[in-house]
């Protein structure tokens, strides 16, 4: 019944205006405003502070700058070996497993298309046609920066409209296509074991997503929108474990790879924990 009442919630809020409105708050630099907010949410989400380079919550100028704070340099250390695939973010891995009939499974027998994830281009979505997913949420109190989880040069990126909904398990559960008609940034790389989509997926109250090659990410559009393709003249590569964008309050992640790319870790299931640098897989290479 709580969970059912959580949902309805979601159907009835303007989902838009609230972020918005969250957004400006976060982004407020009056002091007692922001370390008001910083404190509230740092123990109410037992957010752990030793790790970040400023451990100090207060001495960031603004919640946002508290949210996406980095980590100390030897925080996260990256799995080296050739072929390890790394998780690209601090969390739970939702669901991983293989795109089936161009379908990805969400939760409960619910699933989505491969297509409409990534803007409703059926041209897009060829490349990872049986191919491999992993699915990985960020919750409050995780480090919302997003790394790579190989070396990719950037092939274009696309900005999908959609709803607000929280992408918690319990709303997974709950809502149909959840993950495919969020507002999300579609990131395709060629890499050297084929194509990577990384996507990165909006929810309840995110008041932004950035990349580091675009900033924060926001058109007015109720259409997909191709922001970037095609970089011959100033290519963007970025390295396996490089920072490639941010959350402004957190939200969920997607790994999307081609068929016989990679093989994910057995031990890794709905619910695992995992850290940006750990491994998820490993890239299937000819023998």
């Amino acid at each position: 019944m709580k969970d059912a009442l959580f949902i309805l919630l979601q159907h009835l809020l303007p989902q838009h205006l609230l972020s918005r409105l969250v957004g400006r708050l976060a982004e407020c630099r009056t002091t007692w405003v922001k370390n008001l907010f910083i404190n509230w949410f740092r123990k109410r989400y037992r957010v752990d502070m030793s790790q970040a380079q400023e451990p100090n919550p207060e001495a960031y100028e603004h919640f946002n700058a508290f949210f996406t704070r980095a980590l100390k340099p030897d925080a996260r250390p990256l799995d080296s070996e050739t072929g390890a695939i790394l998780s690209p973010a601090d969390g739970a891995i939702s669901q991983l497993g293989p795109i089936e009939h161009g379908r990805i499974f969400q939760a409960k027998g619910r699933s989505y298309g491969l297509s409409t994830l990534l803007g409703g281009s059926p041209e897009r979505a060829a490349p990872f046609i049986n191919g491999s997913f992993a699915t990985v949420y960020l919750s409050p109190r995780d480090y919302h920066r997003v790394h790579m989880p190989v070396t990719g040069t950037l092939r274009e990126t696309i900005y999908v409209p959609g709803d607000l909904y929280s992408v918690n398990q319990v709303t997974a559960a709950g809502v149909d296509n959840l993950f495919a008609r969020n507002e999300r940034l579609v990131a395709i790389f060629d890499t050297e074991y084929g194509p990577m989509a990384m996507v990165l997926v909006g929810a309840m109250i995110v008041a932004g997503i950035e990349t580091v090659w675009n900033g924060q990410v926001a058109p007015a559009s109720k259409r997909p929108v191709v922001l970037d393709r095609n970089f011959e003249q100033t290519p963007v590569t970025l390295e396996k474990g490089a920072e490639m964008g941010r959350f402004k309050l957190g939200s969920t992640v997607i790994l999307l790879f081609g068929a016989d790319a990679v093989s994910w870790q057995e031990s890794l299931t709905a619910g695992s924990s995992v850290t940006m640098g750990r491994t998820l897989g490993r890239a299937n290479t000819p023998e």
